[in-house]
This record gives structure tokens, C-alpha cells and sequence, in this order.
């Protein structure tokens, strides 16, 4: 049997490698390993351990959704912390998996002042944002931890999926902005963004966030 070194497995931008049969003190010792600043995103289900190497337009695309979830959560004055990457994980359902990013917002009071996240005690953030455009996201993953809601965009139209039960299910509205079009709002937003830039596609968005909750847009 041949054993690998981690830092014997290159992945490249855009693409991915699965390691099966890692076991859990494996997997806890290979994030040890990979650390906290690094290039990649990792996914754990049943043994089976997904590394994903993003792509730069991928990268782009979360941080503007990112923005577009804290403009709105600003605007409207609704307290949250950013949990970004963080790793969700839980050793008694042998599941772990890194968002693109993601927030704790009706929880929020419960994670204040925390260093960590234990998800055997904490909840898990309430929304969660995965940019599948290099691979399909495990939903299963985020379902089993409990993550409330969960966006899904493919670089072309956001997706809003709800737990309801153990099960997600599709919603036109989110619960976390009901009466907003976020998927025109998002689509618009991103490529709003690669035309004029970050900083100023945000600061476009929260100029129409404002009018609108002024009622100043038809």
C-alpha cells in the first residue's frame, strides 16, 4: 500500500481531488496540516474527503455575494457576525464542509465573543452561501450540521434553499430577507461588479438598498 503526503497532492485552480476511507483523526490532522490561510476549500461526508481549489472568477463572485448579504443586514439595522470559511464540522455525524462564506444572524447573540465554533454546543450560522462554479455543493453536508438556510449561486442564478426538516427545499423569498428579489438583486449585483468594481458596484447596492426601504424605488 502506498501512502501519500498531503503536500504531495497539488490540485489546480478550478478542480478537485477526493481521498476516500480518511477517517476522522485523519481528517482532523489534514486540516491541521493545510492550516488556516490557504487557497483551498475542503468537504468531508462519510469518510470521503473533497479538496477544491477555487477559481478566481469563484473567489470574486463570494466576496460580492458576501457583500450584497452585509449591505442588506446593514441597511436594515439586523445585528450579525460574519463566520466566512469557517469549518463546520461534527465528529458524531462524520461530516465537515467550508461555505464560501456565511453569517449568524438570528443566532448571532449565542456566538459573541467566541474564538471557536463547537457545533456540539453552538448552532451553526443561519445562512450560508456556496458558489458552485467548481462543484457541485454536498448538500447533504450542510442539511445533517443544520445550516438554516443555504444560497447556491452558479455564476448565473442564485438558488435559496430552506431546512425543513432534515431536508432543503427550494423558496422563491428568503426568510432572512422576505419581500426582497434577491435573485434578480444578486444576479444584477455580481455583474454590476465585474463592470465597475467591487467597491463601487457596493456602494451602487447600498444606495438602492437605502431608497428602497425608503420607498423611493418603483
Amino acid at each position: 500500500m502506498v501512502t501519500l503526503q498531503l503536500r504531495q497532492i497539488k490540485v489546480l485552480p478550478g478542480q478537485s481531488v477526493q481521498l476516500e476511507d480518511v477517517d476522522w483523526p485523519e481528517f482532523e490532522a489534514i486540516l491541521a496540516e493545510l492550516g488556516d490561510s490557504r487557497g483551498i476549500r475542503i468537504a468531508y461526508n462519510n469518510q470521503t474527503l473533497t479538496i477544491v481549489a477555487p477559481l478566481f472568477q469563484h473567489e470574486k463572485s463570494k466576496v460580492v455575494l458576501g457583500d450584497l448579504v452585509t449591505v442588506l443586514l446593514d441597511e436594515l439595522g439586523i445585528n450579525h457576525d460574519a463566520s466566512g470559511s469557517t469549518t463546520l464540522k461534527r465528529k458524531d455525524l462524520g461530516k465537515g464542509v467550508e461555505p464560501d462564506d456565511s453569517f449568524y444572524i438570528q443566532n448571532y447573540p449565542q456566538v459573541l465573543n467566541k474564538d471557536r465554533i463547537d457545533l456540539t454546543i453552538d448552532p451553526p450560522p443561519d445562512l450560508a452561501i456556496e458558489v458552485d462554479l467548481t462543484s457541485k455543493t454536498d448538500i447533504e453536508v450542510y442539511a445533517a450540521l443544520g445550516v438554516p438556510e443555504l444560497w447556491r449561486y452558479d455564476g448565473g442564478r442564485l438558488r435559496i434553499d430552506v431546512l425543513q426538516g432534515s431536508e432543503y427545499s427550494q423558496v422563491e423569498e428568503s426568510p432572512t430577507f422576505p419581500g426582497w428579489p434577491l435573485a434578480d438583486l444578486a444576479e444584477r449585483h455580481v455583474r454590476r461588479a465585474r463592470e465597475v468594481g467591487r467597491g463601487q458596484a457596493r456602494r451602487e447596492l447600498q444606495q438602492w438598498v437605502r431608497l428602497s426601504i425608503n420607498g423611493q424605488v418603483q
